[in-house]
C-alpha cells in the first residue's frame, strides 16, 4: 500500500468525472497542474446520478475519527446532473427538487460541523452539467438539463460553494446554438477535449478566485519533496524529507 504522502483533489460525478482521464479531460490536466503537489483521485461512476452518489460517497469520504490516518482532500469537485436529468421512466432519473436536496446533502456532508464526515479544510466546487445536444443523438430533453444546470447554481448560492457554471461557458462558446454544441460533444452528451478545456478553465479560474492559496502557481504551494537541485548531496536523507504543501 502507498504511504499517506500527498494531499488530494477529489472528483466526483458520474461518467463526465470518470471520461477526465481522456485526452485533455478534466483529471489529466488536474494531475498535470498539481504534479508533486497533489494527488487526484477519480471517483466518476458512468450512469450515476445523485440519489445513487450519496451512499458511494458515505463509502469513499473518510470519517472524522479516520481523517488523520488518510490524505487530506484539500478539493473536492462534484458533478452531477447529466444522468438526473434523464427524462422518466429511465430509472436515473431524479426529480429537480429531489436533486437539489442530494447535492445539498453531498455538500454538508463535508461542511457541516455536525456531519460524521466534517472536513473543514475541504474546498469544493460544484460543476453543472453541460448542455446537450439532441441532434446527435442524446437521450435527453435539452431544456430539462438546462433547469438542472440552473438547480447547481441555486445550490450553490444556498450553500455557499462556487459553482463552474459549464452548461453556459459551453452554450455562449457554440454561439447559443444546439446544434453547434457539437464541436464540444462527441456523442451529443459527452465532453470530446474542447468541452473538456472549458471545464478546466472554469475549475482553474474559480480556483484563481476563491481559492488562490491551492493556485498551481501559488507561493503558498510547493512540492511535497524539494526539487532536486536543492537536494544536499553531502547529506542527503535530512533534506529529502516530506514537507508540508500549503505553507
Amino acid at each position: 500500500m502507498a504511504a499517506n504522502t500527498q494531499d488530494v483533489i477529489l472528483l466526483l460525478g458520474d461518467s463526465l468525472t470518470q471520461h477526465g482521464w481522456a485526452e485533455s479531460g478534466l483529471a489529466q490536466q488536474l494531475t498535470l497542474a498539481y504534479v508533486r503537489k497533489f494527488d487526484v483521485i477519480n471517483r466518476g461512476l458512468s450512469g450515476y446520478q445523485t440519489d445513487w452518489a450519496i451512499p458511494v460517497f458515505e463509502q469513499i469520504l473518510a470519517q472524522q475519527h479516520e481523517q488523520h490516518h488518510v490524505p487530506k482532500v484539500q478539493l473536492l469537485t462534484i458533478w452531477f446532473g447529466a444522468n438526473d436529468a434523464a427524462p422518466p421512466p429511465s430509472p436515473q432519473h431524479v426529480p429537480r427538487d429531489r436533486y437539489k436536496d442530494n447535492l445539498d446533502h453531498l455538500v454538508n456532508m463535508v461542511k457541516s460541523p455536525t456531519s460524521a464526515y466534517y472536513s473543514p479544510y475541504t474546498r469544493i466546487i460544484l460543476i453543472t452539467p453541460p448542455p446537450v445536444n439532441t441532434h446527435q443523438g442524446a437521450k435527453r430533453i435539452f431544456s430539462e438539463t438546462k433547469l438542472y444546470a440552473e438547480a447547481v447554481k441555486e445550490v450553490g448560492a444556498q450553500v455557499g460553494v462556487p459553482v463552474a457554471d459549464v452548461w453556459t461557458e459551453i452554450w455562449e462558446a457554440a454561439g447559443s446554438d444546439e446544434r453547434a454544441c457539437e464541436q464540444f460533444l462527441y456523442d451529443g452528451l459527452h465532453l470530446n477535449s474542447a468541452g473538456y478545456q472549458i471545464v478546466f478553465n472554469s475549475v482553474m479560474k474559480i480556483i484563481e478566485e476563491k481559492y488562490p492559496e491551492i493556485r498551481p502557481d501559488s507561493e503558498k504551494l510547493q512540492t511535497v519533496f524539494i526539487p532536486w537541485s536543492e537536494v544536499d548531496v553531502k547529506n542527503p536523507r535530512p533534506s529529502l524529507a516530506k514537507r508540508r504543501v500549503i505553507l
